[in-house]
């Protein structure tokens, strides 16, 4: 990848560290569905209002509506409401271990459905320290958090395997804007929840959450989905499904950092040695180095 993609994926990592936070406070009071509907209708609202100001015109969109519906699909709906179900029974750090895995599944499905993204011996090692990396940094809390039911451990593991055939179906629209493809896959994923949140909960209760969840409602929006995705597709576009899927492993450590720097947190030598680990990873998948070396 070039500076600028690393760039762009350790800000990516940076704004989905938070968003682990944003759902972690509004899963309290707002029902796991009710959640992913909110957050993709206020940020394909938000980005429709920026191409309108801004462009590209929507309608580039139109002529890959369908595919942009199955991208909605396995992009949005599925993972978001495994991850937020999961998170209601799950601790966090069990949880950032599993969505870690979401490169290894990359590899594999990059590996059977495209012929310039094949399993190479440094993205497997990468990505081994990179989820090893992980799971040490989040220590003494792994432990804690192994209890609770099986399936929503399983239904992470399903949001990361998820993730990674979006990301490989995703090489698709390489010629669209990024803006464009974000815009049409949040607003797919919209009309797939409205029906299925009325018909689930029904509309009784649907806004009655607290000042403070709506505050974390709107960031993760607007900030860790809107803004967020036209960073993703872009990468995509230019370093390919693996090296973009490689952002779950950055955002444990943002998370950890934001913690430190913004809420005085201590951060212990087993964090900092996750890291370490988690860096050499992503040095490895690089291979620029070890090519010099």
């Amino acid at each position: 990848m070039s500076a600028f993609d690393w760039a762009r994926l350790l800000l990516l990592g940076a704004i989905w560290g938070g968003s682990f936070f944003f759902a972690r406070v509004a899963v309290f009071e707002v029902h796991p569905l009710t959640l992913v509907l909110f957050r993709v209708a206020i940020a394909a609202a938000a980005l429709h209002l920026y191409l309108a100001v801004r462009g590209p015109s929507f309608r580039l969109a139109l002529p890959v509506a369908g595919s942009l519906l199955l991208l909605g699909l396995i992009n949005n709906v599925l993972p978001f409401s495994l991850i937020f179900a999961g998170q209601t029974q799950m601790g966090a750090g069990l949880a950032s271990v599993l969505n870690a895995t979401t490169p290894f599944w990359t590899i594999i499905v990059a590996n059977a459905f495209t012929a310039d993204e094949k399993v190479t011996w440094n993205k497997v090692a990468g990505v081994a320290l990179g989820i090893a990396g992980v799971a040490v940094m989040v220590g003494p809390g792994i432990v804690a958090s192994l209890g609770g039911p099986v399936w929503a451990k399983f239904a992470m593991v399903g949001a990361s395997l998820s993730y990674a055939v979006a990301l490989v179906f995703a090489r698709r629209f390489k010629a669209i804007p990024p803006a464009v493809v974000a815009t049409g896959q949040l607003t797919a994923a919209t009309v797939i929840m409205i029906p299925l949140v009325l018909f689930w909960n029904g509309p009784t209760g649907l806004f009655e959450a607290s000042a403070p969840v709506w505050a974390a409602i709107v960031a993760l929006a607007l900030v860790s989905t809107a803004f967020a995705y036209i960073l993703y597709f872009g990468l995509i576009g230019s370093a390919g499904a693996t090296n973009a899927s490689l952002v779950t492993l950055v955002v444990p450590v943002s998370a950890v950092l934001l913690g430190f720097v913004f809420l005085a947190e201590r951060l212990e030598p087993f964090e900092v040695a996750g890291m370490l680990l988690i860096g050499l990873g992503l040095l490895t998948i690089d291979g620029r180095i070890l090519r010099r070396r």
